[in-house]
């Protein structure tokens, strides 16, 4: 029996995962330095970075105004500026700044999937750090695939019918 012949002996692997002679790639270099750093950090650290990087948001939206910003102005949508069409993120910035000055109505006319979904996003945010950091037991709100296809599904369709120049659909143009 030569090498070539024998078996690769993996690490076992959960029932109905493959087969026995199946060994998982070892991981690359940058894969291993984030497993290392994420062992490493503190538990504090996810929570806050993502904290961080959702004030830098609020912060760039507070700092630009976009509700009064013109075509050329930033923040602007390179799709938009260059070909006219609205792209399915269009109107999301200016939506946010309404949601933080509380008006709902303007953030929904900008754009009515990212404030159906803000609540959510925040609430998921809050149970997850607050579950991390302070073992708190909030009800994790879980969103299985069929949900998240039927968003995507909806979110598409609402990208292509804000796109149509006859009315009913021109109210919905940005």
């Amino acid at each position: 029996m030569t090498l070539a012949d024998e078996p690769v002996q993996g690490p076992a692997l959960p029932p109905g995962w493959g087969y026995a002679g199946y060994a998982p790639p070892r991981p690359d270099v940058v894969t291993r330095f984030v497993q290392r750093v994420w062992a490493r950090s503190p538990v504090w650290a996810a929570p806050f970075a993502a904290l961080v990087c959702m004030s830098g948001a609020v912060g760039y939206t507070l700092a630009t105004h976009p509700a009064d910003a013109g075509a050329g102005d930033a923040p602007t949508c390179l799709l938009k500026y260059t070909t006219g069409f609205v792209c399915p993120g269009c109107g999301g910035t200016r939506a946010a700044w309404y949601l933080l000055h509380g008006d709902v109505p303007a953030a929904a006319r900008h754009h009515a999937i990212f404030t159906f979904a803000v609540p959510f996003l925040l609430y998921m945010y809050v149970a997850w750090a607050g579950k991390r950091l302070f073992k708190w037991n909030l009800p994790q709100l879980r969103i299985g695939p069929g949900a998240m296809i039927a968003f995507v599904a909806v979110w598409g369709v609402w990208s292509v019918l804000r796109n149509l120049p006859w009315a009913p659909f021109t109210a919905f143009y940005v």
